[in-house]
């Protein structure tokens, strides 16, 4: 049986103590997709969308999300994150925008959480923004990219 690290001996759920671990630098990267229809796509690109300008607004939400990552997710650490990242790109093909963010710090554990959730936040805050455009986005493809650091190494999604 597998021993689960956010459960004591009874069974109760508690935040992993990380203070014997060794603090390393830490990176993680964090990809996701939003689909969307044509002409919502191209009002973000051209910047036409009546809310503002989508990416800087989502760009800015995603980075605050790694920042309060601590505040959503039951025992997640929190952490003093030194570099959080968001970038997009257009997949004008698929009617969709990539994001990607990346996190690090010098710490005692990982920040894959802090990456997932300013995916997740930057994608939600172009859905918010575009909604009365498009109800029908879709967001989609949010997974680990790679990371590094810590006992447990290096990790890159195949």
């Amino acid at each position: 049986m597998t021993d689960f690290t956010h459960l004591d001996k009874d069974g109760r759920v508690r935040m992993v103590d990380v203070g014997d671990k060794t603090q390393t630098r830490r990176i993680a990267v964090v990809a996701g997709r939003i689909f969307m229809e044509a002409n919502t796509l191209a009002r973000i690109m051209d910047e036409k969308v009546k809310k503002g300008n989508v990416l800087e607004a989502a760009r800015i939400a995603g980075v605050m999300a790694a920042k309060k990552t601590s505040d959503l997710i039951p025992m997640c650490h929190p952490l003093n994150i030194s570099h959080a990242r968001v970038d997009f790109s257009f997949d004008v093909k698929n009617h969709a925008i990539d994001i990607e963010a990346e996190v690090s710090l010098t710490g005692k554990t990982g920040v894959e959480m802090e990456a997932l959730t300013a995916v997740s936040v930057a994608a939600l805050t172009i859905y918010d923004m575009c909604k009365s455009y498009d109800r029908a986005m879709r967001i989609s493809d949010i997974y680990l990219k790679s990371k590094s650091g810590g006992k447990s190494g290096t990790y890159t999604a195949k």
